[in-house]
């Protein structure tokens, strides 16, 4: 038999994942309200006595009543979607709304929905115009007809996709590398709501299908990531090295744009914020709520790049113990770029922000504890621009691309 078409699986599931968020969003919304009237009516109680207590009685009917009634709305509009989407053609997740949407998806739940076997958590993949590309070697002669020997692997961020490396509509980094340098671009896709550590995994098996089935001899690679990309590459590096793999062989330069590798400031904040929340009744289901954080989204507390990192950790304790990174990997150049939001780097604003996500420090690997091993003179500082302009940035480009050129050797007698 052949397999179910990809609209049928992805639409049905998008339905069905709406109504039961939907549900979910709704029960919440009930669980606070009646959490902030019982605490009122507690305190009139005290004053009014039973009269209150009537009162009360005859409030949570009606509010009981009217959020089943919702409940069931949304149940109801659920089915029809459902039944509808069975009738489309479109894959969703080949399309760059699609896949746009899936991403925040999956970056918000994707280890539940992988943990679900859901169409909309698939595994990692190269994606050439939203499909995923066949890891054959003629998948591969199909999809890169002008496949040279120097692959450039793009890794996106959390929530992100393929897509958001043309931020702003420009040519990609990827397509400018591939004017300038002859290389090629290669868009990779995963569910950032998963451990780092399980998509580092998948990505070191990703890159030795790609280097053995590649139609030209592979002669070199660089990696590059933006922020959790970023430590996805670390990961996968890691993982490679002590499995013996032998494409780390071939990586020729390492770029992180806006990595968090010390941990992202607003990812210990949110957890911070429902550690706290969890104190008192009136603001649990609040805490619940941003409780719902994705295995990725806790990974980025600390930068957590290896399973030791979050294996036997209780995800919910306010404070987390520090961790020991692993070391770069020998034998690559990696290059780092960072940002803050105000021009100079050393503005309290700036050194306080960041780039809006992730601090300055985090980004170049250095604190006042931890120095992972980054070279001062292969990173690069952008000022005045936001996290997300790392994507796609001219003075990024203009930086790397002499960075990332292979350097002739000297003549005799130099040097």
């Amino acid at each position: 038999m052949p397999p179910e078409p990809a609209s049928h699986r992805e639409l049905p599931a998008l339905a069905a994942l709406a109504r039961e968020e939907l549900t979910k969003a709704v029960g919440g919304i009930a669980t606070v309200h009646a959490s902030v009237t019982d605490t009122v009516f507690a305190g009139l109680r005290a004053v009014g006595g039973s009269r209150v207590r009537t009162a009360q009685k005859t409030h949570d009917v009606i509010r009981t009543s009217i959020y089943t009634a919702v409940a069931s709305t949304v149940d109801v509009a659920g089915d029809l979607a459902e039944s509808l989407a069975a009738f489309s053609d479109t894959v969703p997740s080949e399309t760059r709304r699609g896949a746009e949407t899936l991403g925040f998806l999956d970056g918000l739940i994707g280890d539940q929905l992988t943990a679900e076997g859901s169409p909309l958590a698939p595994d990692i993949s190269v994606r050439v115009d939203g499909a995923a590309v066949p890891i054959t070697p003629d998948g591969l002669a199909t999809a890169f007809p002008a496949a040279s020997g120097h692959l450039t692997v793009f890794v996106h961020g959390l929530m992100g996709s393929e897509y958001t490396w043309s931020l702003g509509g420009r040519p990609t980094y990827g397509s400018r590398l591939a004017d300038d340098l002859g290389s090629t671009e290669v868009l990779v896709r995963y569910n950032t709501g998963r451990h780092i550590s399980d998509n580092g995994r998948d990505l070191a098996r990703l890159l030795t299908e790609l280097t053995l089935l590649w139609p030209v001899p592979v002669t070199g690679l660089t990696l590059i990531g933006h922020s959790m990309g970023g430590l996805v590459i670390r990961s996968a590096c890691h993982q490679a090295v002590a499995e013996d793999a032998f494409w780390p062989e071939l990586v020729r330069h390492t770029v992180y744009l806006g990595t968090p590798h010390l941990g992202a400031p607003l990812a210990r904040g949110v957890h911070r914020a429902s550690a706290a929340l969890r104190l008192w009744r009136t603001t649990r289901p609040i805490a619940t709520l941003l409780g719902r954080r994705s295995a990725g989204v806790r990974d980025l507390f600390r930068g957590a790049v290896i399973d030791e990192h979050w294996r036997d950790t209780d995800p919910e304790a306010f404070w987390q113990p520090a961790v020991d990174y692993p070391p770069l990997m020998q034998g690559v150049r990696h290059l780092y770029v960072t940002a803050t939001v105000t021009r100079r780097p050393d503005h309290p604003f700036g050194r306080i922000v960041g780039d809006g996500l992730v601090m300055t420090s985090s980004g170049g690997g250095r604190s006042r504890k931890q120095h992972l091993g980054f070279e001062l003179d292969d990173g690069f500082h952008v000022g005045g621009v936001g996290h997300m302009a790392l994507l796609n940035n001219d003075a990024v480009y203009e930086w790397m691309l002499p960075q990332l050129t292979p350097r002739r050797a000297l003549p005799p007698g130099r040097g």
